[in-house]
Formats: structure tokens, C-alpha cells, sequence
């Protein structure tokens, strides 16, 4: 099987501009979990929720335009967008759910990180690493499922 080297940079350029979105959406969602649920006190499923729907937003303006440069239609790219959310969402939820109580992380004392002392050390831990397998399945379903129709042109 031969590698078309097109293809392979055109690949490639994509999931560099997806990670700068995906970076800057990881810190409004860190951001505002941070200070939802670490600073005004909201339990972590709400401030959860928030820190998703401002980074979701924000990922479906810039991946429209500038990561998977479509001209489909928005009101279906945005639904398909909206259930690829979900889906990763759900996952980095079970994923969360698993760590904080099956694990037991949300226990984790306040100096866990000897640099970085924090309140909550176990729920910004977990989040950070239930985000992983968040983004990397959202960048599958918006590849191959939302923006797919684009993807085969561009």
C-alpha cells in the first residue's frame, strides 16, 4: 500500500490546526471548571457541563471554518457536531465517574503535586485525563462522521 504524501501533509496540517483548537478549547473548559467548581464552590457535574458547552462552542466555530474549512450544511454539521459531543462527553464522563469513585481519586490530598499544591487536587486531575480520550474521540467523529463530506474533497 502506497502513501500518498498529499494526502499524508494535508493529513497532518489538519491535526496541527486541531490541536491548537483542541488547546485553546482545553483551557476555556480547564478555565472555567477551575473556577466554577474550585472558587464559587459548583459540584462537578455542573461545572463540568459548563466548561464543556463554552469549549464546544468555541471548537465548532473554529474547526468549521479553519480546521476542516467546510461549506456543508451548518444546521447539519452542527447537529452531527452536537451528538459527536455527546457521545465524547459521555465517555469522559464514565471515564471520570470510574476514577474519582471506583478509583478512588477524588481522595487524593491537597500536596499530590508537590509543586502545585491545590484544593480538589483528584477532580482537576481526573478531568485532565478523562479530556484525553474525549479529544482524541471527538477528533475521530468529527473526521470521519460530521465533516466527512469535506474531508473527501479537501
Amino acid at each position: 500500500m502506497k502513501i500518498d504524501k498529499d494526502e499524508a501533509r494535508k493529513t497532518g496540517i489538519q491535526l496541527l490546526k486541531y490541536g491548537v483548537i483542541g488547546v485553546m478549547n482545553t483551557l476555556i473548559t480547564l478555565v472555567a471548571f477551575y473556577l466554577f467548581n474550585t472558587k464559587l464552590g459548583v459540584p462537578y457535574g455542573p461545572s463540568n457541563i459548563i466548561g464543556y458547552v463554552l469549549g464546544v462552542v468555541n471548537s465548532f466555530l473554529w474547526n468549521r471554518s479553519w480546521v476542516f474549512k467546510t461549506g456543508g450544511d451548518f444546521k447539519r454539521e452542527a447537529l452531527l457536531f452536537g451528538c459527536g459531543f455527546v457521545l465524547c462527553w459521555m465517555l469522559q464522563g464514565i471515564i471520570s465517574w470510574v476514577l474519582l469513585e471506583g478509583v478512588g481519586m477524588k481522595d487524593l490530598p491537597s500536596d499530590v503535586i508537590p509543586f502545585f499544591p491545590m484544593e480538589k487536587p483528584g477532580q482537576n486531575i481526573v478531568m485532565v485525563i478523562s479530556m484525553v480520550a474525549y479529544t482524541i474521540g471527538n477528533y475521530a467523529f468529527n473526521r470521519f462522521v460530521t465533516f466527512k463530506a469535506n474531508n473527501e474533497t479537501a
